[in-house]
């Protein structure tokens, strides 16, 4: 892979990764130093609902291109700017006085970061070699969770040392760093035409995927493969610091050290297992580890608060991201037509994100009233839908073969 593709890649998993728990669990946690309710913690999951609603407005992407830069770069450059303008924003606000402020500017942040996601991963899915998808994948996960670390871990860091409004104003200003990976990211319109029409962006992804045998347990498979990994994230931080007490800058550090090398680690394995294993069988390693990964949290709440017990839990489940994040990618980047590549995707990940918007708002009424003995382990037999699902996998119409094989004619 060429150096500069590799760069590009880089940064834009960044730029994606970053608003993520800005809106989801960094958030939470500032709103936990509130002193907010676990019930209205919960509900603040419903913050990231453009996730999993972008797909309504994807179709305006595949048409529709900015005034400058093409069809892809054009949208992901007014996005990036809009994500920095809304949380320079949050950074000002102040929770008590005014959290109905708060709110709209996350779901600000969540809109714009969703519709960035909407353009870049229809760019990466156009601009890769269908061979590179796998390593392209990889890359660009690898990037997005080491933003995420950088949101989380070192957010929480920053946070106790000089306040939620200074660190969320300096994560405005990281946000501008992705910028380059867009003013350096090749222009893919001549890779696909656009729709002539907006309702044929609206109509042909819908009818292209309903043609397909098997589709419907292929979008059930997307809403239920990360439903255990999504349901556990979004308490993770309340029970870390209000259940087992650990501080600010522990959980931080952890996330900043171990959590950074275990998600690398976990990428360039994810990364190996889609070169040397079907893609079939790579889903159901990685499905069993994201299991597994859910209950190191559980570990912690029977043996209590050491420091240890959290630096393991925290690895484990970076790496069971890493490895799982890279073959999920594949298969729905893989299954997307390229005419409709934006829609597509964005139907395949607004699907994935789901369960972490609809059912994570009530997580904290859900962990207020069984505790957190049993939540975790709820958390892990939520995974087991989507591991059976594998099992019907010759009905999805996709064959056992490498990932680079899998995108449909």
């Amino acid at each position: 892979m060429p150096p500069r593709r590799l760069l590009v890649l880089v940064l834009l998993g960044f730029a994606s990764g970053l608003p993520l728990f800005l809106t989801g669990s960094t958030l939470k946690g500032w709103m936990t130093d509130e002193k907010l309710s676990l019930g209205t913690i919960g509900l603040f999951s419903f913050v990231s609902l453009p996730y999993s609603l972008k797909v309504f407005w994807a179709p305006l992407l595949d048409r529709y291109a900015m005034p400058a830069l093409g069809r892809r770069r054009g949208w992901m450059l007014a996005m990036q700017a809009g994500m920095a303008l809304a949380l320079f924003w949050l950074s000002r606000s102040e929770p008590r006085l005014d959290l109905q402020r708060v709110v709209l500017l996350a779901l600000g942040v969540a809109l714009t970061s969703a519709t960035f996601d909407i353009a870049v991963d229809a760019w990466r899915a156009e601009a890769l070699d269908q061979k590179l998808l796998g390593l392209g994948n990889s890359v660009h996960i690898a990037a997005y969770r080491v933003a995420m670390l950088v949101s989380g871990g070192l957010a929480f860091i920053l946070a106790d040392k000089v306040g939620w409004r200074s660190t969320y104003a300096f994560m405005a200003g990281l946000t501008c760093l992705g910028m380059a990976g867009t003013w350096l990211a090749e222009d893919t319109d001549g890779v696909a035409a656009a729709p002539r029409t907006l309702r044929e962006a609206v109509a042909g992804p819908l009818q292209d995927l309903l043609r397909r045998r098997g589709i419907f347990l292929l979008l059930a498979f997307a809403v239920f493969y990360k439903l255990g990994d999504w349901l556990a994230e979004s308490m993770t931080v309340p029970f870390l610091m209000r259940g087992m007490g650990f501080t600010k800058t522990e959980i931080g550090t952890v996330q900043k050290t171990t959590a950074m090398i275990a998600i690398i680690l976990g990428g360039l394995i994810g990364g190996w297992m889609l070169t040397r294993l079907s893609l079939r069988k790579a889903l159901w390693v990685c499905g069993f580890v994201q299991m597994g990964s859910v209950l190191g949290f559980w570990v912690i709440s029977l043996l209590g608060r050491h420091l240890p017990l959290l630096v393991a839990a925290n690895a484990l489940e970076n790496l069971a991201y890493g490895m799982g994040g890279s073959a999920f990618a594949a298969l729905l980047m893989g299954s997307c037509n390229r005419s409709y590549t934006g829609t597509q995707y964005a139907l395949f990940s607004a699907l994935m994100a789901l369960p972490r918007t609809l059912f994570s708002g009530f997580t904290g009424f859900a962990a207020a009233r069984v505790g957190w003995t049993l939540y975790f382990p709820l958390c892990a037999a939520a995974a087991v839908p989507g591991l059976l699902l594998l099992l019907l996998w010759d009905r999805w119409g996709l064959p056992e073969v490498e990932t680079e094989d899998i995108r449909p004619t």
